[in-house]
């Protein structure tokens, strides 16, 4: 089963609206499709309008309905039905003497010693002083159309309201919809789309008539560890301003949103949304679609985007099982970067169609090449169909999906070097990844 991140609850009044398949860089279909029907909630009271950017460091629906699985992935931005409720209650009890007769109750002085200490600054690098530098550069983000309304996080990248956040989260308001953003602080601003780009579900909005707000830092993903302890920081169900906390499970997972099943599942079909995952135990649900994971210096190092839910109805939104995963910030920075300035989106192409490989045992052996497309960076290079490639740069590639991931990590233009199997030899094939620009 697969959805997206859904993403957060009720919507202000004003947000009320009116009334190919070649694996490693498909550009014609929708990276993620909604999950579940669209949300309808009751607004919450219209807040009041109020009050960064973009630490430049770049690296250099149509609902498409699935029969039910055991295992989804679900994507972060919340599309929940209904609003959040809570429950809450006092505890109470009675007395009886040991006649059984009610016994009477008493007052008693407090005979214990009042601290006056004052709180103690946090230790840096501690989850408390990471939380407090980050979370004035989260927001919570709400959009509504005549269709559908949600919410998800964003994170902040200008002083002035450049907001990245993911695409399945924006594009709720992309026709004619309207989007609200509520800051930190608890004051909020409407909301423009500047780019948007399905491929990598990512977005860049502008918050309307703000300025002064602190832009978050961004990190570098290639120098995360697995082991690495990290915070996710967005608004999981509508709960603004919420940090959880966790470490790097895995780095490099082939996170196919669109197909369900396992990381590296493999598969001919949908490779629009495929991304190389920073996978994490921190707590991520819908609503954490677009925040940020954080290391412990407080640098943005993914864009928190889906979960993996044992959840097998088609009709409710599965929650965290402790398997999240983010974009790495590495591969959103230069879309971020181009989208900010008004730019399409590009990607690095290599020009093949490829299925899974499997060994002589059955077990996952590469990404198998079919079609390569003529004059492309792949036919340049003098790959060929029935060539089985299972390395880039020395990094293994397990599946098609495998493939399609690690040529996420690289931007058009870049060099380098596939590891192939053509027939029984084993070589080394040096390239340079072309561009889906034009």
């Amino acid at each position: 089963m697969v959805a997206h991140m859904s993403m957060s609850p009720p919507f202000p009044p004003h947000m009320q609206s009116p009334g190919t398949t070649e694996r490693d860089l498909p550009s014609d279909r929708p990276l993620y499709q909604p999950y579940g029907p669209p949300m309808q909630s009751q607004p919450p009271p219209e807040a009041p309008n109020g009050a960064g950017p973009f630490g430049r460091n770049p690296r250099e629906s149509t609902e498409d309905r699935r029969p039910p699985r055991r295992g989804a992935w679900v994507v972060t931005a919340a599309l929940l039905a209904g609003a959040l409720g809570g429950v809450g209650g006092a505890a109470g009890y009675s007395a009886l003497t040991d006649d059984g007769t009610p016994a009477t109750a008493t007052q008693s002085a407090f005979t214990s010693a009042v601290s006056s200490e004052p709180d103690a600054a946090a230790p840096a690098g501690s989850i408390e002083a990471v939380a407090a530098k980050v979370l004035p550069s989260v927001v919570q983000i709400n959009v509504a159309s005549a269709t559908a309304a949600g919410s998800g996080s964003g994170i902040i990248l200008s002083s002035d309201g450049l907001i990245l956040t993911n695409n399945h989260v924006a594009e709720v308001a992309a026709n004619g919809g309207r989007i609200a953003v509520s800051f930190n602080n608890g004051a909020t601003a409407s909301a423009k789309i500047v780019g948007r780009d399905p491929l990598t579900d990512l977005a860049v909005i502008q918050a309307q008539g703000v300025s002064g707000l602190k832009p978050a830092t961004l990190g570098s993903s290639a120098t995360l560890d697995v082991g690495e302890q990290v915070l996710a920081v967005g608004s999981p169900f509508g709960l603004s301003s919420t940090v959880t906390s966790g470490i790097v499970s895995a780095l490099n997972r082939p996170v196919s949103p669109t197909e369900g099943g396992s990381p590296g599942s493999g598969g001919t079909n949908n490779t629009n949304g495929i991304f190389p995952g920073i996978q994490t135990d921190a707590a991520i649900n819908p609503g954490n679609s677009g925040g940020p994971l954080v290391n412990m210096q407080g640098q943005v190092v993914g864009i928190n985007s889906a979960i993996f839910s044992d959840s097998n109805s088609t009709t409710s939104q599965g929650g965290s099982i402790g398997l999240g995963f983010a974009i790495p910030i590495d591969e959103a920075k230069p879309i971020a970067q181009q989208l900010s300035n008004g730019q399409t989106a590009t990607h690095a192409k290599l020009g093949v169609l490829v299925s899974d490989a499997v060994d002589s045992q059955g077990l996952p052996g590469g990404a198998k090449v079919g079609d390569v497309t003529a004059k492309s960076a792949a036919a340049d290079a003098g790959l060929k169909s029935g060539d089985v490639i299972t390395a880039i740069d020395g990094q293994e590639v397990t599946s098609a999906d495998s493939l399609v991931a690690t040529v996420r990590t690289y931007r058009p233009g870049d060099h380098v070097t596939l590891t192939i199997h053509r027939g029984d030899q084993t070589s080394q094939l040096p390239l340079t990844l072309g561009s889906d620009a034009g």
